[in-house]
């Protein structure tokens, strides 16, 4: 089992739409080297799947527990899965 990169689905509740937060979740992946994706969700919160070494996807899921200073995070819902060797981080 390859243990060097690992991927994490999280669903982030709270005041985590229109207030940057994909694009800050973004801007903190990159300089975590962490590749993924954050997307809004019809319910309001905001999906985010991070990919990457441990310790920096760790780091990047406890920057997610509070967001940017716009944001007002309620909780985060974090569950393992698979890695897909994405590249990059989009944002829908």
């Amino acid at each position: 089992m390859d243990t060097s990169r690992v991927r994490r689905r999280a669903v982030v509740s709270g005041v985590v739409q229109g207030v940057g937060f994909r694009w800050a979740a973004r801007e903190r992946a990159e300089s975590l080297g962490v590749t993924g994706y954050a997307r809004n969700l019809v319910d309001g919160t905001v999906e985010v799947e991070a990919e990457g070494e441990p310790s920096a996807v760790e780091d990047f899921l406890a920057w997610l527990s509070s967001g940017p200073p716009s944001a007002s995070v309620s909780g985060v819902d974090v569950r393992p899965t698979p890695p897909t060797g994405s590249s990059g981080f989009d944002v829908g």
